[in-house]
């Protein structure tokens, strides 16, 4: 499995780098968030990004927004910003998983796993089509597939597919909408209801 570690620390990422080769991984550094940008649109592509916030060149969730704009590969943000606001802009802008230096190796390593297992099974077909959905594009999908033309609230989805205590902003719903409708290649899909939430047309 490729790794690209997005990380200007050498003190960070030199062991990190040690320890994912030692588990079989090969990993890929750039140290710039321009560099990763680059990296990502040359192939082979990596299988994960494990990106930091704080690069000398570009914001890391810059950087994030970028590289999930550009392709649906796995993000892990790896950084020392550990408040809920910082948290959940990073979830906001398309990373798969959020965690905090200092860290235990094993966990990251099993946040790796379950990221990667988790996209492996996130796959959607249409006709001959398949359409490759980040982890909460395709809980959110599955939610509303539940009951095809039933309306699902905001609150109640938020609850569900991110956390039964979101009290965070409520734009990372329609930026996942969004996203979903534009992989579909219908946004008529997915309906609004106005001042009430979302529902999955019905197919007839």
């Amino acid at each position: 499995m490729r790794v690209l570690l997005v990380e200007d620390d050498a003190s960070i990422a030199a062991p990190l780098t040690k320890g994912l080769t030692r588990e079989g991984f090969e990993v890929e550094r750039a140290v710039r968030g321009a560099a990763a940008l680059e990296r990502l649109a040359t192939p082979p592509a990596p299988d994960i990004v494990l990106l930091d916030l704080g690069l000398p060149d570009v914001d890391g969730f810059e950087v994030c927004r970028r590289l999930r704009a550009a392709s649906d590969v796995p993000i892990i943000v790896v950084t020392a910003r550990g408040e809920e606001v910082d948290r959940v802009i990073g979830l906001e802008l398309g990373a798969d998983d959020y965690i905090v230096k200092p860290f235990g190796f094993r966990e990251l390593l099993a946040r790796i796993r379950a990221v990667t297992r988790r996209q492996r099974t996130r796959e959607v077909r249409i006709g001959d089509r398949d359409i490759a959905l980040t982890p909460k594009e395709f809980d959110l999908l599955a939610l509303l597939a539940e009951d095809p033309g039933a309306v699902w609230s905001r609150s109640r989805i938020l609850e569900t597919v991110w956390d039964p205590h979101w009290y965070g902003p409520t734009k990372t719903l329609d930026v996942h909408v969004a996203s979903l409708r534009k992989k579909l290649g219908d946004p008529a899909w997915i309906e609004t209801v106005r001042g009430v939430g979302f529902r999955l047309r019905a197919q007839t």
